[in-house]
């Protein structure tokens, strides 16, 4: 089996090789128009020298099942290693500053769905133009979107923390 695949291995290289070795021309018609082709039979056309195609194998790599069974990499000998004390306190401020920031968002929530009270925000005086009053209500519900997005992020952090 093995020795048919390497055959019909082989055998594709080769005539992936020789195809790509083919000879090309170019042919110019009566209006100056440009082609190329792999037959010169028309009239105007002319054998173009190309550079030869060097083939270069791909390295072997080891197989999967091979670098599987040698475990997880190593780390490099001057790389910095942290004490389990030190990670747990680093990892203590992390869960704190997403909690910190997860209460900010929703106190920031909370305030523009105050002011924007269900889609009919209180018009300002500089909005006699209704443009601009759709406008401010199009961008505080932009908000509000961005806001909750945020808000779900930081939850899922904070889960991915546990």
């Amino acid at each position: 089996m093995n020795q048919l695949f390497s055959g019909l291995l082989l055998f594709s290289i080769f005539t992936s090789y020789a195809h790509a070795q083919a000879d090309v021309f170019l042919c110019v018609d009566e209006h100056g128009k440009k082609e190329y082709k792999n037959t010169g039979t028309t009239k105007g056309c002319k054998k173009v020298e190309l550079p030869g195609i060097n083939i270069v194998p791909a390295p072997v790599l080891p197989a999967a099942g091979k670098k599987a069974a040698a475990g997880p990499a190593a780390s490099p000998p001057n790389f910095p290693k942290v004490d389990d004390n030190t990670q747990k306190a680093r990892d203590a401020d992390r869960k704190q500053i997403l909690l910190d920031e997860l209460k900010a968002e929703e106190q920031k929530l909370t305030n523009l769905k105050k002011e924007y009270n269900n889609g009919e925000p209180e018009r300002q005086g500089g909005e006699k133009n209704f443009a601009k009053y759709q406008e401010r209500t199009t961008m505080m519900k932009e908000d509000i979107n961005r806001t909750e997005k945020n808000i779900e992020a930081l939850k899922r952090e904070v889960a991915n923390l546990k």
